[in-house]
């Protein structure tokens, strides 16, 4: 069985993330100098999410108090994570070795913190997260085992 077909479809998912990170850091940087906390309200609101529970809760805190500098750091790190995400799926896309090498570890560094998420607060996004983690790393491993093409000719 080819590795090609996943490896797009991993290419693919890989710059859905990238463009989405890249999309959010652009937002963060367009926030600065407004309102951060009203517009942290409204959006956990339309959402229709529970304000008094945790993960809104911080969002909402965080909001409340952001600086300058840090909301920068912010989207310049957003900006990083897009661009390497980016960069792998390209290489994936087009096949590179590298590429596979590099989504097997990226994938793989997440593992023991998705199984202690899951131990901690065992949940369905927990358990996705963890399973797509997990067939990324064997599918860009085998990527990698595969002998490499025989050149046409």
């Amino acid at each position: 069985m080819s590795v090609q077909g996943p490896q797009r479809a991993i290419a693919i998912f890989e710059a859905t993330k990238g463009v989405l990170v890249l999309a959010a850091g652009l937002g963060l940087l367009e926030l600065i100098h407004r309102d951060l906390q009203s517009a942290a309200g409204d959006l956990v609101a339309h959402l229709h999410l529970n304000p008094a529970q945790r993960y809104p809760r911080i969002f909402l805190q965080l909001a409340g108090r952001p600086n300058e500098p840090r909301v920068v750091w912010l989207a310049l790190g957003a900006s990083l994570y897009a661009v390497l995400r980016l960069i792998e799926a390209y290489g994936l896309w087009h096949g590179r070795r590298w590429a596979s090498w590099f989504a097997a570890i990226s994938g793989g560094i997440y593992i023991p913190y998705e199984l202690r998420e899951l131990a901690v607060r065992p949940n369905a996004l927990a358990a996705g997260a963890l399973l797509i983690n997990l067939l990324v790393v064997i599918v860009m491993v085998r990527a990698v085992r595969a002998p490499p093409p025989m050149p046409a000719g």
